[in-house]
C-alpha cells in the first residue's frame, strides 16, 4: 500500500470513514433513522452475534431500513447480508428502541428470530467476524446494549425505550 499501512488497518479506517458518512448523510436526508435488529437463534439455541470493522465489539445483526422498504423486508435483507441467514417461520418484534447515543431520532426495531444459516459468513470489510455461541459463552467483547437485550427476552429486565 502506498500510505504505508498495512491492509488491515487501511481496511478498517476505510470501513470506518464510510459508516461515518453514511450516519452523516442520513442525518441530512432523514427526519428520523429506523434500523432493525434482531436476536437470531439457531436449533440448538445458540445466539448468532457479529463484529463490525468500524464499531468495537460483538452485536446482533441487523441495519438500516430503506425507502419503501418494510421493516420485515429489512430484516431479511440484513441477516441475509451480514450472516447468510434465512427466517425460519415469523419474526416476532419484541421492542422498538430510541437509540439515543447514535442520535436523538435513530429508532431501532427489535426482533426474536429462529434461522438457519446457508452458509458460513466470510469475513470482508463490514462484517470481520460473525458466528452461533451459547448463551452462557458469549465472546469477550459482547456489547453491554446486547446483554441487556437477552435479559430483556429472557424476562430479567423489563423492556427499556432506550437501546
Amino acid at each position: 500500500m502506498s500510505d504505508g499501512a498495512a491492509p488491515d488497518e487501511s481496511r478498517n479506517w476505510r470501513a470506518r470513514l464510510l459508516g461515518w458518512m453514511l450516519h452523516s448523510y442520513f442525518a441530512l436526508t432523514r427526519s428520523m433513522t429506523m434500523g432493525v435488529r434482531a436476536a437470531c437463534f439457531d436449533h440448538e439455541g445458540r445466539i448468532f452475534l457479529v463484529r463490525h470493522s468500524y464499531i468495537a465489539g460483538w452485536h446482533m445483526p441487523g441495519g438500516g431500513v430503506e425507502r419503501h422498504e418494510t421493516v420485515e423486508q429489512a430484516l431479511a435483507k440484513e441477516l441475509r447480508e451480514e450472516g447468510n441467514l434465512v427466517i425460519s417461520g415469523r419474526p416476532q418484534l419484541f421492542h422498538v428502541y430510541l437509540n439515543n447515543r447514535t442520535s436523538k431520532r435513530d429508532h431501532v426495531v427489535f426482533f426474536r428470530v429462529q434461522v438457519e444459516q446457508t452458509a458460513p459468513r466470510k469475513p470482508d470489510m463490514e462484517i470481520v467476524e460473525s458466528g452461533f455461541f451459547p448463551l452462557d459463552a458469549l465472546p469477550m467483547g459482547t456489547t453491554k446494549a446486547t446483554y441487556r437485550r437477552l435479559k430483556e427476552l429472557e424476562g430479567g429486565e423489563a423492556p427499556s425505550n432506550y437501546w
